[in-house]
């Protein structure tokens, strides 16, 4: 069997693949029309206000164990063509750094935080600041989060699917993908999402398991891989340093810090529910990890001529047969899908209901726009990055974990001790170090040191100073 580093996308697709792609896509279409069947069908919902709205952004804290863990997996993977370019390039690099960190931050999110939140009754995650810090510290957790789900990498990676296969400017083509998300993401509200991620969260996991499953049919197992693939694709830290490798580790900890996440806790019917559906989605997370990170690898092994960026796409569509092709190619479509839409209504529901005045918060519409405006500053983000998948998680994430997780971890472990201009005093300051470091010229040791570790430091002295200068300031004022 021969494979190219090139392909013509249009004829490698047959007429039963084509059918089995439309046919999923229909079914996702169809399990978002069904849900909201479903709500229409529930009075409470159209005759008390407070509900229907509870219903558009948490969907009533209704979410069952096997709804919370489809939609929670379903939301963290639309940067396919990013983990699967790292795989490609790096290999085991990216289990670790995307998986096995990301998997210490879900356990302790589980075990450490879930009771914590639930006490809170709160609807977003800067609510939620606002009842442990204040109001200053909720707004400015709002801009933090507007910035943090922005769902640039996830456009960045519909632009590049259709692309792939209808050609035209990126541009054009992120535009599209987001037109089609926001359509149906405005229709449902968050059950919308939900609905959909059932379906996509079957169709992706059967995907990518399916590849792994006729990589190694066809070329055997890891001793394939052992001697077809560079000894660095081995390596823990695929040829990184240990101090930026530990950077994906402090990144991965922004899921303490993430919405989304919050957000599925605070849908989900009760904490029970919601720590159990963390640790079966923990355990789903590995086996799909595992899946993508062996495929690029494969991929890399098989054709390393080609584009990092989509070779996991253009070796899936050579080593599958007819009609699971089709199928394969709806799973990684799910897999950007699935993150997309709940980044943009979780974006939506952050610029209506956390940034907005409280007059506008329950209103629809503003809801509505705010999803819209998300959709296009994302596509206009993606030509900045320049379609750098993996430069957008390293910029944002870095500015998230090291401005705006410690001050939540330490009202964790210290409730009620750290105040609301405490609270923003140290996040303002970790931003400033970390837009500072990532500018000015450095050179020797200092030109290694990531700007993430400048504005933990950053945001740690802030933490500790902020009591002494208050007290500094009510002696002068007694003086």
């Amino acid at each position: 069997m021969t494979f190219k580093s090139v392909i013509d996308f249009k004829e490698i697709m047959t007429s039963l693949d084509w059918t089995i792609f439309a046919l999923v896509f229909v079914v996702t279409l169809g399990s978002v029309v069904y849900g909201n069947i479903l709500k229409a069908k529930d009075k409470k919902l159209q005759q008390d206000e407070e509900a229907s709205f509870l219903d558009l952004l948490l969907m009533g804290r209704q979410l069952t164990l096997p709804m919370f863990v489809a939609t929670l997996v379903a939301t963290w993977y639309g940067g396919i063509f990013g983990v699967t370019k790292i795989a490609f390039e790096q290999g085991v690099f990216n289990f670790v750094t995307q998986g096995v960190f990301w998997y210490i931050s879900y356990v302790i999110f589980a075990l450490f935080i879930t009771d914590r939140v639930a006490k809170y009754k709160a609807v977003t995650l800067p609510d939620l600041i606002e009842k442990m810090f204040g109001p200053k510290s909720a707004k400015l957790t709002a801009v933090f989060n507007f910035f943090n789900v922005l769902p640039i990498a996830y456009v960045i990676s519909l632009g590049l699917f259709i692309q792939t296969f209808f050609g035209g400017s990126q541009l054009l083509c992120m535009l599209l993908g987001v037109a089609v998300v926001i359509t149906y993401t405005l229709y449902g509200g968050f059950r919308a999402v939900v609905f959909s991620d059932l379906i996509q969260f079957f169709v992706m996991c059967s995907g990518v398991a399916l590849v792994l499953f006729f990589s190694v049919s066809t070329f055997g197992g890891p001793e394939f891989l052992r001697l077809n693939l560079p000894e660095q694709h081995f390596s823990l830290t695929g040829g990184e340093s240990i101090a930026t490798t530990l950077v994906w580790g402090f990144i991965a900890l922004s899921t303490l810090i993430d919405p989304n996440f919050y957000q599925r806790v605070f849908a989900a019917k009760s904490t029970k529910v919601a720590k159990r559906g963390i640790y079966i989605s923990t355990g789903i997370w590995i086996i799909f990890d595992i899946c993508t990170t062996a495929g690029a690898m494969y991929a890399r092994a098989v054709i390393p001529d080609t584009a990092s960026d989509k070779a996991y796409l253009v070796y899936a569509l050579q080593i599958l047969p007819d009609g699971v092709k089709g199928f394969v190619l709806a799973g990684i479509l799910a897999t950007i899908l699935s993150t997309i839409d709940s980044y943009l209504f979780i974006a939506g529901t952050t610029v209506s209901y956390d940034l907005l005045p409280k007059k506008y918060q329950r209103k629809v519409s503003f809801h509505h726009l705010g999803i819209i405006i998300v959709g296009f500053i994302a596509v206009l983000m993606g030509v900045l990055f320049e379609g750098n998948i993996k430069a957008v998680w390293k910029t944002l994430g870095s500015y998230s974990a090291a401005c705006l997780l410690l001050p939540v971890l330490y009202g964790y472990i210290f409730p009620g001790k750290i105040k609301d201009m405490q609270f923003v005093f140290s996040s303002i300051l970790g931003v400033i170090s970390v837009s500072v470091w990532r500018y000015i010229p450095r050179s020797g040791l200092w030109a290694n040191i990531d700007e993430l570790y400048i504005g933990i430091l950053a945001t740690s002295m802030g933490l500790a100073l902020f009591p002494i200068f208050a007290k500094l300031k009510t002696m002068r004022k007694e003086i």
